[in-house]
């Protein structure tokens, strides 16, 4: 797998990378938060005295690492700084380690540059200068940095990023230039080959092997039986630093009966029957009313597989003309940035030119993608003959984006949680799947239409009649949990109808990443909600509690405004070395002009623990226990989900509130 990759090997590499990923946009409700990569690890600087060559997945102190050198479990990640599924599965992987730390988990990473990623053997070969010099903190960080700005990828950034992992220029340059430094890339390629490691991201826990950016669930399942293996090698007096390669070799031993085992053929699932209630409402249709199948498609014009299924769907309407009917419904997913620009270049298209330019948007859109910046929208609305200055307020004026929550607060009530999703005459149909899948489901679709319409039901009524035993979706998940006291900290209507308790850790990734989502809550809502705080240090972040007490002292000396204030702070330095540390508290306290000699007697004293721990049991006896976490007049909503998410939520609170 070295640079000059023959052609035929890198299409195939794309494919196997395209493949790899695809799983994920069927299963984004996984994606509920997601953490910059953890920059702590063990492992020190690089060339630490320890190795585990003796597995069928070898692993030693030459390779970055997360967690802990004994951790009963190991994850091996063969991956690409400029795979995109590689970026996304990264989201994942900051979750189990939230979930099951340092002390169960350690991650370790392998280079795979694909050859048709020109950037990504530079920036693998970037990162571990990065690591050589500075070790795995310097490389997570680095890594994080990367993955981030993935579409910045490039020397000068390479520069930019291994100086804020704390590495100087000069060994940077000097590092980058070391040929033994190209050559652990090109030995961790050749492992990727010699294991059959083919494509990105490719994982091995403890030696089993998972490929692609699969939805959390699949990785915690394979976690979770490892951790039972461990624990029985453990107790079996199998020493904690030989356990990866124990349990590895058995695995590696185990994987042929379970590919043959897999490779039998699979029952045959049962047939999911279910009616969803998908209204067409007032979104644009192709296709007359009288059409005997209706499809709803949920779709997002910078997601690669929605591109992908529009030859499909070009068939489909060849095939079948005027039985069919497509409805389009907006699903922007939030790592998507320029999926709601360009629907709403869709929309004006509508306004000014029905459902017919609305069409022809939607087409020159998916051809103009991945282009879809502001110039290259601004080419497609010319091209379209709109009105450019309306055009531009729209865009200027985020307009539509009501139409366009409305259908994702459909999607979500109907699970439709990826793109591209279809119901047709309310039959789920997931993915970009081959015509010959959309097929099967029209025509069993057409005959239940034709059925009706022999029946009597007028043929522009027959997707009506089938909506009417379509499924409703389920009501939100409630919480119960009591009224907040008056020592805790809030932000909005003191006598607010509707009261949000948000319950977090300051040293949680998740909880940090949710807050410009609260502050849109805040500047959307006011005086209308209130945002309570709640204390939920997870057992995990060490420096969780203290921070918390350090806030709860905030609000003792200067109300509302000092814990906001110490709140901010603490978010704001937490990624830093040290952010929510001891002397960092302090620091802060003092910029803040709390009365120093309180508060280091309350944290000395931890005078506000109890404060802190009460929090924390109403959300264990309410069933809460990740973070962030929010109950909203009981609703309850689980990590640092999406705005529409919010909003859908707090709009139907409103409503009863009345």
């Amino acid at each position: 797998m070295a640079n000059g990759m023959d052609k035929g090997t890198s299409i195939v590499g794309f494919v196997l990378c395209f493949l790899a990923g695809a799983g994920l946009m069927y299963s984004y409700d996984h994606r509920a938060g997601g953490v910059t990569a953890d920059s702590s690890s063990s492992s020190g600087k690089a060339g630490g005295a320890w190795s585990d060559d003796d597995s069928p997945v070898p692993v030693n102190a030459k390779d970055p690492m997360w967690g802990n050198r004994n951790a009963p479990v190991t994850i091996v990640v063969f991956s690409d700084f400029q795979c995109p599924f590689c970026s996304r599965v990264e989201t994942t992987m900051d979750q189990i380690k939230q979930q099951y730390g340092k002390d169960k988990i350690r991650v370790v990473w392998k280079n795979e540059p694909l050859s048709f990623h020109p950037h990504a053997r530079p920036a693998a070969i970037a990162a571990e200068a990065v690591f050589r010099a500075k070790g795995s903190d310097a490389f997570w960080k680095f890594h994080s940095l990367a993955f981030k700005n993935q579409k910045d990828l490039g020397d000068a950034n390479y520069e930019k990023w291994a100086a804020e992992a704390g590495v100087d220029k000069a060994s940077f340059d000097k590092l980058k230039a070391d040929p033994s430094v190209a050559k652990k890339v090109d030995d961790d390629m050749a492992l990727s080959q010699k294991i059959g490691a083919n494509g990105t991201p490719h994982f091995y826990i403890n030696g089993v092997e998972l490929s692609g950016a699969q939805p959390i669930d699949k990785f915690k399942e394979i976690i979770d039986a490892q951790l039972e293996k461990a624990k029985s090698k453990l107790a079996a007096g199998v020493k904690a630093d030989k356990l990866y390669v124990e349990v590895s070799k058995e695995n590696k031993t185990a994987a042929p009966a379970e590919a043959k085992k897999a490779a039998e053929p699979p029952k045959k699932p049962e047939e999911d029957t279910t009616v969803w209630k998908v209204p067409v409402g007032s979104s644009p249709v192709e296709g007359p009313a009288t059409a005997l199948a209706t499809i709803v498609i949920f779709s997002d014009y910078q997601c690669p597989f929605c591109k992908r299924v529009e030859e499909t769907l070009k068939k489909v309407r060849e095939e079948y003309k005027d039985k069919v009917r497509i409805v389009w419904k907006d699903q922007p997913l939030p790592f998507h940035p320029r999926a709601i620009p360009a629907a709403i270049l869709a929309r004006e298209a509508r306004a000014e030119k029905g459902d017919k330019g609305f069409w022809a948007a939607h087409a020159k859109l998916f051809e103009s993608h991945p282009k879809l910046e502001d110039a290259d929208l601004e080419a497609v609305a010319k091209d379209l003959g709109l009105d450019m200055a309306k055009y531009k307020e729209a865009q200027a004026k985020g307009k539509y984006k009501d139409l366009i929550e409305a259908d994702q607060n459909l999607a979500d009530d109907v699970n439709a949680s990826g793109t591209p999703h279809f119901f047709i005459n309310g039959m789920r149909l997931s993915g970009a799947q081959p015509f010959e899948k959309f097929k099967e489901v029209i025509d069993a679709q057409i005959k239940k239409a034709e059925a009706l319409k022999a029946k009597g039901v007028a043929a522009d009524k027959i997707y009506d009649e089938i909506m009417k035993e379509g499924k409703e979706p389920p009501p939100p998940e409630m919480k119960k949990v009591p009224e907040a006291s008056a020592d805790h900290p809030f932000k909005g209507g003191k006598t607010a109808k509707v009261v949000i308790q948000e319950f977090s850790d300051f040293e949680c990734p998740f909880c940090s990443r949710v807050e410009p989502t609260m502050k849109q809550v805040m500047d959307a809502y006011g005086d209308k909600v209130k945002i309570v705080w709640r204390h939920k240090p997870l057992p995990f972040h060490k420096n969780a509690p203290l921070a918390s007490e350090a806030a709860v002292e905030a609000y003792k000396q200067k109300g509302n405004e000092g814990f906001w204030k110490m709140h901010d702070k603490l978010f704001e330095k937490q990624k830093e070395p040290g952010g929510i540390e001891r002397p960092a508290l302090e620091k802060y306290a003092e910029e803040l002009k709390l009365d120093m000699t309180k508060f280091k007697k309350a944290l000395d004293d931890r005078a506000h623990q109890k404060f802190v721990e009460a929090d924390s049991k109403v959300a264990d006896d309410a069933g809460i226990s990740g973070t962030p976490a929010f109950v909203v007049n009981g609703y309850f909503i689980s990590g640092a989900q999406p705005w529409p998410k919010f909003k859908k939520i707090i709009d139907r609170a409103l409503k009863e509130a009345k």
